[in-house]
């Protein structure tokens, strides 16, 4: 079968591998569409952690597709089915596990990182995986394309619970990337009456528009901080969501909530300096910083029921297609920024 092998930092080659041969509590998914996630993007850059060096790997943990092949002891999935992963598969035994969140297990698996990924013609499914709930159905109503972009819109609404929005906020979006975007849907879905994106390229905040923004700031021509407070008049926002990996915008989220204010710092800095923090905004306006990373399994069929909803529209994220042999084009576009997410199809 084809699959795109991830050789070394920097080398992604379109390779002839065996199909996964697999046991009686595995399934086999047919993948049909695998999209391009910036951890994809930064494993070709730096590699990572979890991937020795000369350890090969297929990449891609936003993936969706149909049951080829299920093992004789395998129960709830047959042939046919439409499938999606969650991509963090928990030990099932440690304190986190215990309480849910197998994205925070210090001893995880994860598709595209220590497993065999979704840029590959048929991608193994473990029975580890099978066992805690992370392959799962996918409704008739959703497209492949669809359902393989619903994993980092879960990890947005695992995001989104630490800060408990509430009707009455005014949630503060930084960045309208494809995250920036999700995070604006789920606020309106879930009630959120003003919803405020801000980004320096105004196709992208036209996208956030289209998701459920209310209001949109291009901060190339406007002052967020003027502008939110303006908007509020003087007290701040509610929330604010961090989905750009710059300090000095982790640095200012203090200066654009009120009282009470609550930040998600959703964007991780790599090895970029620590910014500072405004101490005393949290300390006199009892402020609150919350960080958050990937989704639990629960974070992820919510989502799914979510995205199964009539009024919910994900086409505007999807602006790339590529086949499997582009992978390096896809990649490239992904990285360039000048579109939002890239999906990889197979027939």
């Amino acid at each position: 079968m084809r699959a795109a092998v991830f050789r070394e930092p920097g080398v992604i080659e379109i390779d002839d591998i065996p199909v996964p041969v697999i046991g009686s509590d595995e399934v086999l998914v047919r993948v049909r569409a695998a999209s391009i996630c910036g951890t994809d993007l930064r494993i070709m850059k730096h590699g990572h952690f979890r991937l020795p060096a000369g350890q090969h790997r297929v990449l891609g943990h936003e993936v969706a597709g149909e049951i080829a092949e299920a093992g004789s002891e395998v129960r709830g999935f047959a042939v046919g089915d439409r499938v999606s992963v969650v991509p963090n598969v928990g030990c099932g035994r440690c304190r986190m596990c215990r309480r849910g969140l197998n994205n925070l297990c210090p001893d995880y698996e994860a598709f595209g990182i220590t497993m065999d990924g979704g840029f590959e013609e048929y991608m193994r499914v473990p029975a580890a995986a099978i066992a805690r709930g992370n392959l799962m159905h996918v409704p008739d109503v959703l497209s492949f394309e669809e359902a393989a972009i619903l994993e980092p819109m879960s990890c947005c609404l695992h995001g989104q619970r630490k800060v408990d929005l509430q009707p009455d906020d005014v949630v503060v979006i930084v960045g309208a990337g494809p995250i920036g975007c999700f995070h604006a849907l789920l606020a309106k879905q879930q009630g959120v009456q003003t919803v405020i994106v801000s980004n320096t390229r105004q196709p992208r905040l036209e996208i956030a528009r289209r998701m459920g923004a209310d209001i949109t700031i291009n901060i190339s021509e406007q002052d967020l901080h003027e502008e939110v407070l303006r908007i509020t008049d003087g007290e701040g926002a509610d929330v604010v969501i961090t989905c750009v990996s710059k300090p000095d915008v982790i640095a200012g989220a203090s200066d654009l909530i009120g009282r009470l204010g609550r930040i998600n710092v959703f964007s991780g800095l790599g090895d970029q300096a620590r910014p500072a923090i405004d101490v005393n905004s949290l300390h006199y306006l009892e402020q609150t910083v919350t960080g958050t990373t990937g989704s639990s399994v629960r974070d992820y069929a919510d989502v799914l029921a979510m995205a199964a909803s009539p009024n919910v529209d994900l086409s505007p994220v999807i602006t790339d297609r590529f086949p499997l042999e582009d992978i390096r084009a896809a990649m490239a576009q992904s990285a360039s920024g000048t579109g939002m997410k890239s999906v990889i199809l197979f027939d």
